[in-house]
């Protein structure tokens, strides 16, 4: 969230074949911005395996009625459960 590219964000666990679960990270971009360039912040700050996977980016997340970011409604929202074998 600290990124002046990321308007709103959440992560979520998402199945892996090696690791049973990774994160992924998925964005609301209040401007252009990759993937790369958000994952690449984390860098030399947390552990390496902290780092999501992959970034999905998307028009908004849901939200609860009370403000709060639905992570139900989320991941129905997400293409698959796991992700594709070429993410290690």
């Amino acid at each position: 969230m600290s990124h002046l590219a990321v308007r709103e964000c959440a992560v979520v666990g998402m199945g892996h074949n090696k690791w049973q679960e990774r994160p992924l990270l998925v964005v609301v971009a209040a401007t252009p911005v990759t993937g790369a360039e958000l994952l690449s912040r984390f860098e030399r700050k947390v552990a390496k395996w902290w780092i999501a996977n992959d970034v999905v980016m998307v028009d908004a997340l849901p939200h609860t009625a009370t403000g709060k970011i639905s992570q139900l409604e989320l991941r129905r929202q997400l293409p698959g459960d796991s992700f594709p074998d070429e993410h290690t």
